[in-house]
């Protein structure tokens, strides 16, 4: 071996080293934090199938269930595993969480630099994917295994789709399949990789360059990736099928699709200011429904000056279209077109595609320096400052991820009108005793968003504890309205009517109630004590 492939090779271990044993040492904290109660308790805490472990009656359940608005068969049999190994132990899951993050880190790494042979600029790409602040989200929150995981088979697809273009062979392609089969199977995100890999074809494996603009190329690379785009398709089908069977799903009479496109395009903008100045980071962004006009179009101006000018100079830096489509492509599945949920935007939402911004960072800036060589030590130092930085930010953050109840703190601290995060902490409150605390956050996020079912019911359930049996009934029938198939927040509807003195609509309630769900015990109990009590209603 000579003397300059064995200082390669050094260099290279060296890189992996410091790459996994800084994430290792910057998330080593997470393994003392508790789960948290958003969803923590869907994917783990409160889940009998999960917590029994991996069995065969766990992988049919798997495979076959939809819980949590999504099909992802794969990260459900990840927890059980980690239920299997640690049981309840947070840390365990949280570990898992970890390591998964680190060889996303060194895969990334790994595609980078093998495709282009830029040793440092693949470094540094895969050390701001390591270290950001925005990819909290994903590592230190169990529920988010599924981003961790996805990008896993999302990274090594990545990998064996290059190793196919090198060295073409059936077997090659159709590992590449079945790892982004694996991929669709941990979170539905990943369906736009076969666009990626059209990316892909053009940088950085110069399969289709534009000094050669051939159509019969550009129609075999494309057919190529029919395969891809199918398991795509299907993938999209089952998951928008499960989302809407849920309930997750927002209707386009709740939320028209003008107010959609607005926060898609608001949106877009600001995940890559979170990207450059990562502040006030939050577990929900508050959804706002009327961005000033202003503001819409300077996001749409701003996005289209961008594609321009990345367009115009593709043919000199190539990259740029890589990155800047990479980035646009893998968030139009979370953009909020088809909205799921609460939030406008997550962080989690940007841990594959930041790559791409990151990639159109670090080699713009190698472009600028190759301009103006003498500024590379001081473009050295504010990179080095700057990678600093976000370390600091990201062992802040991490902080917040402790419990439920400083998370949830922290989220309504550094939002506005954050409905959603105020009826999420009035429970977190609530479950620790803190009755009279949680009372005002309920009410606030009622104030907030009238129709958020969560908030009026247990505004509803803590005021009818109180004895304030008008004021819970009126908060109970919203909530009842809002979801009229629950035969438990019905009955309490009954309840409330009931003890506000209203006894023939608690009786008609309650009869509806044994029509939703006949047989129900506590319906019927309490029908009957009305009946008893009062025979003029029977």
């Amino acid at each position: 071996m000579s003397l300059k492939r064995q200082h390669s090779r050094l260099q290279l271990a060296g890189i992996c080293l410091v790459l996994a044993l800084g994430t290792l040492a910057l998330y080593w904290p997470v393994i003392h934090h508790n789960f948290i109660g958003l969803d923590d308790n869907l994917y783990v805490t409160a889940n009998p199938q999960v917590q029994a472990g991996l069995t065969w009656s766990g992988v049919q359940w798997a495979f076959q269930n939809s819980m949590a608005a999504n099909w992802h068969p794969l990260t459900w049999l990840s927890h059980m595993l980690d239920c299997q190994w640690f049981g309840l132990n947070p840390a365990g899951h949280h570990l898992t969480n970890i390591f998964f993050h680190i060889a996303n880190v060194l895969l990334l790494f790994a595609w980078l630099n093998g495709t282009t042979g830029a040793l440092w600029r693949s470094a540094l790409v895969a050390a701001l994917f390591a270290w950001h602040p925005t990819h909290v989200e994903s590592v230190a929150w169990v529920a988010e295994r599924k981003d961790v995981l996805s990008a896993f088979f999302w990274l090594l697809a990545l990998l064996a789709y290059t190793r196919y273009t090198k060295n073409p062979s059936l077997a090659t392609y159709l590992l590449g399949l079945l790892l982004f089969a694996c991929g669709l199977m941990a979170k539905p995100m990943v369906v736009t990789l076969p666009l990626v890999l059209l990316l892909v074809d053009f940088w950085p494996l110069g399969r289709f360059p534009l000094s050669n603009f051939r159509f019969p190329i550009l129609f075999r690379l494309v057919l190529e990736k029919i395969p891809f785009l199918l398991l795509a398709l299907a993938a999209s089908g089952v998951n928008y099928a499960a989302q809407s069977n849920s309930g997750a799903t927002w209707s386009v009479d709740a939320l028209p699709l003008h107010v959609r496109f607005a926060n898609a395009l608001v949106s877009y903008v600001r995940y890559i200011s979170k990207t450059f100045w990562p502040a006030d980071l939050a577990v929900i962004y508050p959804y706002e429904k009327h961005w000033p006009l202003w503001f819409v179009l300077t996001a749409a101006g701003l996005l289209l000056i961008w594609t321009v000018l990345v367009i115009v100079r593709t043919r000199q830096n190539p990259f740029l279209f890589f990155g800047w489509f990479y980035y646009i492509g893998t968030l139009v599945p979370v953009i909020g077109l088809v909205q799921v949920g609460p939030q406008a935007m997550a962080d989690r939402y940007l841990y594959l595609p930041s790559i791409g911004l990151f990639v159109l960072i670090v080699w713009g800036a190698n472009e600028l320096l190759v301009a103006q060589p003498h500024q590379t030590k001081i473009a050295a130092l504010v990179g080095t400052v700057a990678l600093g930085a976000f370390v600091i930010i990201t062992s802040f953050q991490l902080q917040y991820w402790q419990n439920s109840l400083k998370l949830l703190v922290h989220t309504v601290a550094v939002t506005s009108d954050n409905y959603a995060a105020d009826a999420y902490l009035g429970g977190e409150l609530e479950s620790a005793g803190l009755n009279d605390a949680a009372l005002p956050f309920f009410a606030e996020s009622v104030r907030i968003a009238p129709t958020f079912a969560i908030a009026q019911w247990n505004l509803g359930l803590e005021l009818l504890r109180r004895g304030r049996a008008a004021e819970a009934a009126e908060h109970l029938a919203v909530t009842a309205k809002l979801t009229p198939n629950d035969p438990v927040i019905q009955c309490y509807y009954g309840k409330a009517l009931a003890a506000a003195g209203k006894l023939a609509e608690a009786k008609a309630q309650f009869t509806g109630v044994l029509r939703l769900k006949p047989g129900y015990a506590e319906a019927q109990a309490a029908l009957d004590a009305i009946l008893s009590a009062h025979p003029e209603l029977k």
